[in-house]
């Protein structure tokens, strides 16, 4: 899908406030309300816009506690890669998994409700998994950036 200067400014607004009207949005980017729709409900079915959430506070839902894993697996075969990737997906305070080239296979962004919590999930969900080799955790001490989305020029 080709992005114009006006299906730019549709996504910009967007991830800014995914609860902008129609109306409102249409205004801004100079349209009418029935084109503008058509140019949202074109972009969520090419994919770009992929869905629509609210951002909330952890700490105010009990989870003050953020840490980043760094997990090695002792076999990169897709099929271990994969197996991984199901398993994680199945654990509720993992929030982020991405694979990574390099020494380390993933890093997971965990969220949990204590020290102790988080302790639970590396022993009895990470550290005894299939395949995994090693786990190397740090503690989140301060988040100074944290922004969704993409920069759109």
């Amino acid at each position: 899908m080709t992005l114009d200067r006006i299906d730019r400014q549709i996504l910009a607004l967007l991830q800014e406030d995914g609860r902008m009207t129609n109306v409102e949005l249409a205004e801004r980017v100079g349209l009418t309300a029935p084109p503008c729709l058509r140019r949202v409900r074109a972009l969520e079915q090419a994919g770009v816009i992929r869905g629509y959430h609210a951002e909330c506070d952890p700490s105010q839902l009990g989870f003050p506690i953020t840490v980043f894993a760094m997990v090695s697996l002792r076999s990169q075969a897709e099929q271990d890669l994969a197996a991984f990737e199901t398993h994680v997906a199945a654990i509720p305070e993992v929030r982020e998994c991405h694979m990574l080239n390099g020494e380390i296979d993933f890093i997971l962004k965990i969220v949990a409700a204590d020290l102790e919590s988080f302790q639970r999930i590396l022993t009895t969900k990470l550290t005894s998994a299939p395949n995994v080799a090693s786990v190397k955790s740090s503690l989140t001490i301060r988040s100074s950036k944290s922004q969704v989305g993409v920069p759109i020029g």
